[in-house]
């Protein structure tokens, strides 16, 4: 396995890129597509596939900004000018933006819990392979990701679960230094029986 190395490395340097941090260019189409296809990698008992990913790109980013402010508007009147900057600034300035969501359904062997775990681990593949190709990428979900009028109106049926949205681009100079990771020790453990 001559990959293996260079494999664990993406692995190993994987980071959160804050979406303020995230521009042009973005993935093209083809680096989508094998981005997509280790997302649907995942383990997935039962076959069940629970994947949904709806790329946003171009002049849709704006339709998703002003979405975005709607929606957070019906919920929180009183909401601040800048908030409402902030989430149309993020969905404009990252080239592209992806709505990740899990498409759950009834099954006598998987459950809804592995179905969403499915989903999680690919949306995880997702991000590992966009930072294998060089860009970076950030998960972030808040009020939106939990709105039902969201969910809806961005093409989600009632049966589906918004797991929050990806933003992807190059990395701008400037990005602050990654955040350390903790020890093991604190989350590894032998069980001896």
């Amino acid at each position: 396995m001559s990959g293996a190395p260079a494999a664990l490395a993406a692995l190993l340097t994987r980071r959160s890129v804050p979406a303020e941090y995230l521009g042009a260019p973005g993935p093209d189409a083809a680096q989508i597509a094998s981005a997509i296809d280790a997302a649907l990698r995942a383990p997935d008992h039962g076959r069940v596939q629970p994947w949904r990913f709806r790329l946003i790109q171009g002049t849709a980013r704006a339709a998703l900004a002003e979405l975005l402010v709607a929606a957070t508007l019906a919920r929180e009147p009183a909401s601040g000018a800048a908030q409402l900057e902030k989430l149309r600034r993020r969905a404009l300035q990252a080239p592209l933006v992806i709505v990740a969501s899990a498409a759950l359904r009834a099954h006598p062997k998987v459950p809804e819990c592995e179905q969403l775990l499915s989903a999680g681990a690919g949306v995880m593949n997702l991000l590992n392979a966009f930072h294998a190709q060089g860009f970076g990428a950030i998960w972030l979900t808040g009020p939106n990701a939990y709105d039902p009028a969201v969910a809806r109106a961005l093409g989600c049926l009632d049966t589906e679960r918004l797991l929050g949205f990806l933003y992807v681009g190059s990395v701008a100079p400037g990005v602050p230094a990654a955040f350390g990771r903790p020890a093991q020790s604190g989350f590894v453990s032998d069980w001896r029986g």
